[in-house]
């Protein structure tokens, strides 16, 4: 059992309290001013020791700034490239400027609150600020596991803004056509991102032996991230490997583009420096849209118009889901949430169609007596 002592100091009297830790060691914590404080103190490590969650005083002083790179280094070998670049990018900036040199013992959720208030007001959008917060809550959370913390201090904030869901933008088949036209060399290049709905770094990837044409399919197992000038290959967002259907327009499309290159060159580009992505203004793809006169988009609004080209001809959401590569088909549904409205008004139709016969018409003497 812990005991309390007191003892004199130049301010006056203050209690200690000895005890031993989970492994037998004694130790204590001196400084308490009055005799309440030390007993609660002495209960709160009796209590937590018998719960088997006792955390020494001593391990949380270590500072963010000490965990951070043991948990960047675990989230570079887990995330893509580009997704760690954020990540570091958020701590550099914005978590290890406020937390850096504070004891982790020291944080808690309110300071937490004002900071994600401070990062707000400052001009940060949420996106900003939700991996910023995350970043801080994942170092946090690494301390709780290595027995720093007992609980995140993190964790539970009531102020993380909301991410507003950007706009899709959807073109018609006739859109992409004269879109692909405008597009010079890259034409085939637009068709596969409008009509197989794989991602900008998935098509980049793609090599010769991929395209395989007697199947009418791609196979999409790489994903070239650009990072600066230079691009990391890894793998799918999905992690998986997955077989795309190609409309037989698309594939005589990329016969050409394939023709003269080995099975092991890039499709797109030269066939041997991943093509890179284009400049938001003044590039090919931003040229090609004004030339076409079609409604200002991205080419990643390439694959939301695939989505809405293929709900349109009647895929089924499992089929969808498979070819764009999401985990799990009520991915795709919320994701595209926007473009099954129109099958809420087949329901009604159906139902009118199917049931309206059997429900009798209603009567004037039923109208007056209500």
């Amino acid at each position: 059992m812990a005991t309390i002592e007191p003892y004199e100091t130049k301010a006056g009297k203050r209690y200690q309290v000895r005890y031993r830790k989970p492994d037998g060691k004694q130790t204590k914590k001196r400084g308490f001013r009055r005799k309440i404080d030390a007993e609660q103190f002495a209960s709160t490590v009796e209590v937590s020791k018998m719960a088997g969650d006792y955390v020494a005083p001593a391990l949380g002083r270590i500072t963010v700034a000490e965990l951070a790179p043991t948990w960047l280094r675990r989230k570079e070998s887990q995330v893509a490239p580009s997704n760690y670049r954020t990540l570091e990018s958020a701590w550099r900036n914005h978590v290890q400027p406020r937390w850096g040199a504070r004891q982790v013992a020291q944080i808690d959720l309110a300071d937490v609150e004002v900071w994600i208030g401070e990062m707000g007001r400052g001009g940060s959008g949420p996106t900003t600020v939700i991996r910023a917060y995350g970043v801080l809550a994942g170092i946090l959370d690494d301390a709780v596991k290595g027995k720093r913390l007992r609980s995140n201090p993190a964790r539970g904030v009531e102020n993380l803004p909301r991410k507003r869901k950007k706009r899709h933008v959807y073109l018609s088949a006739e859109d992409v056509a004269r879109l692909a036209g405008e597009a010079g060399q890259h034409r085939a290049l637009v068709l596969v991102l409008a009509f197989t709905g794989i991602r900008w770094g998935e098509a980049v990837a793609l090599r010769v032996r991929d395209v395989q044409f007697l199947r009418r399919r791609l196979a999409v197992a790489d994903n070239a991230v650009q990072l600066g000038v230079d691009h990391a290959v890894g793998e799918t967002k999905s992690r998986t490997e997955r077989s795309v259907p190609v409309p037989e327009f698309v594939l005589n499309e990329l016969a050409g583009q394939c023709e003269g290159r080995g099975p092991d060159a890039l499709v797109f580009g030269n066939g041997v420096d991943y093509l890179p992505r284009p400049k938001s203004s003044g590039g090919w793809f931003v040229g090609a849209v004004k030339r076409s006169g079609v409604q200002p988009i991205t080419p990643h609004d390439l694959r939301h118009t695939c989505a809405s080209l293929a709900i349109s001809a009647g895929v089924n959401v499992l089929a969808l889901a498979r070819m764009l590569g999401h985990a799990d088909p009520s991915v795709t549904l919320r994701v595209y949430a926007d473009l099954f409205d129109t099958d809420l008004d087949a329901v009604a139709a159906a139902l009118h169609s199917e049931c309206a016969q059997f429900v009798p018409k209603r009567r004037a003497s039923d109208a007056e007596t209500a």
